[in-house]
């Protein structure tokens, strides 16, 4: 069966009729400690010179359906809409959640603002009006957190858990059903800035040209810790968008299916290397930042995330204000903390966010015939390439700060 087959990808590939290739890499079992200044330079990606979707505008018939309810939403530009006019405590009608999560799915995210401080519990039940509809709680529970559903997030240790998410990625990448929604609320907004970044992945997928876009599709990662398999590239669930997706922080290798010439009914199937795991990666980085406004101090290596004069921003970094539940979707968006929301209360003031994940619609399988996960703790199955199993996974930048 093909549950026998999960814990080797070498098993995997003898019964689906992929063919294991060895292209000469080497085996990594833990990502080198070599200083960065002995490696090639990182190749800047080429971005393509025009983006003809980029972030869609709000629908005008949702727009209008919305306030015949006497719901409003309003674009945050390049990226999310604000929602007035809705009290997340009472349960809105069907017609008018399903709008709501059509806008989330194409804008990516929705802000609903002045809902004061939700309770843990409205918080819970607001978020179970997405997606999957049911909570999918992973995370540790601090202590002040209002219950198991919650995912205290602070600047004070005491307070909440600290330095969580500070590379881009999606919540729960180590599920087979990555988290649909997620919510974000702030019950303490920070005096000097305490940030989210978000960057939408369909309009990121825009920006890769042909070839590279080509490659990517033909990319699998591995999740570090549980070992569950994710396509480099998907299609929307809702938008139907071609979308990109990786975790910078939790991914131990990543898989290449390529065509074998002749066998039009073979694949062949590779682990990329270390340093091409490194230049993915970096160039994955690279796209996502190049979504920030030109001005945007958080971009993090400027010359290499300049977009092209025609192409509009698909990223921001957005400063919670009080009575803001923030809901994203979790495979529209990709985000990560801002430097300043870890910053310490002594410097930034306070900062508390309570963080809910919910139950996937379906799950994030990979392409190809492979499985849904393998032993990622185990040896390596195909013999050469970067395998690593357990905590952060490939360290693709030694000078950076990773935490999930």
């Amino acid at each position: 069966s093909m549950g026998a087959a999960l814990t080797g990808l070498s098993l995997v590939a003898r019964r689906i009729g992929l063919l294991a290739v060895s292209l000469g890499a080497r085996s990594v079992a833990m990502s080198s400690s070599a200083n960065t200044s002995s490696k090639p330079p990182i190749a800047p990606l080429e971005f393509a010179q025009s983006c003809p979707v980029g972030v869609p505008a709000l629908n005008a018939e949702r727009v209008a359906f919305l306030s015949s309810k006497g719901v409003e939403i309003t674009p945050i530009e390049p990226l999310g809409a604000a929602v007035r006019g809705l009290d997340l405590r009472t349960e809105p009608e069907k017609a008018v959640l399903e709008a709501l999560q059509l806008e989330m799915a194409e804008r990516g995210f929705l802000v609903f603002k002045g809902q004061g401080t939700l309770t843990g519990a409205e918080q819970v039940q607001a978020s179970m009006y997405w997606g999957g509809r049911e909570m999918h709680s992973t995370h540790g529970v601090h202590p002040r957190a209002p219950n198991k559903h919650i995912f205290r997030l602070s600047n004070d240790p005491d307070v909440g858990i600290n330095g969580v998410g500070p590379q881009w990625h999606n919540d729960g990448s180590f599920e087979r059903g990555v988290f649909s929604h997620v919510g974000y609320h702030i019950v303490r907004v920070p005096e000097h800035g305490g940030a989210t970044i978000f960057v939408h992945q369909g309009a990121a997928f825009d920006m890769l040209p042909e070839e590279v876009a080509a490659r990517w599709q033909r990319y699998v990662s591995v999740n570090s810790n549980s070992g569950v398999l994710h396509p480099l590239v998907h299609e929307h669930p809702i938008s139907k968008r071609k979308s990109v997706y990786l975790h910078l922080g939790m991914t131990g290798a990543v898989l290449d299916v390529s065509d074998v010439e002749g066998e039009e009914d073979k694949k062949a199937l590779r682990l990329l290397d270390e340093e091409e795991m490194r230049q993915l990666f970096n160039q994955y980085n690279d796209l996502l930042n190049a979504g920030l406004p030109d001005d945007s101090p958080h971009r993090t290596a400027p010359e290499r995330q300049q977009r092209p004069a025609g192409v509009a921003p698909f990223a921001l970094a957005y400063p919670y204000e009080e009575g803001d539940m923030l809901f994203i979707d979790n495979l529209a968006v990709a985000h990560r903390a801002a430097p300043e929301a870890h910053a310490s209360y002594t410097k930034q003031g306070l900062r508390i966010l309570h963080r809910t994940t919910v139950m996937a619609m379906k799950p994030l399988d990979p392409p190809f015939g492979l499985p849904p996960m393998t032993n990622i703790h185990g040896r390596n199955p195909l013999g050469d390439g970067v395998w690593i199993g357990g905590g952060l996974g490939f360290r693709w930048d030694e000078n950076i700060r990773m935490q999930n």
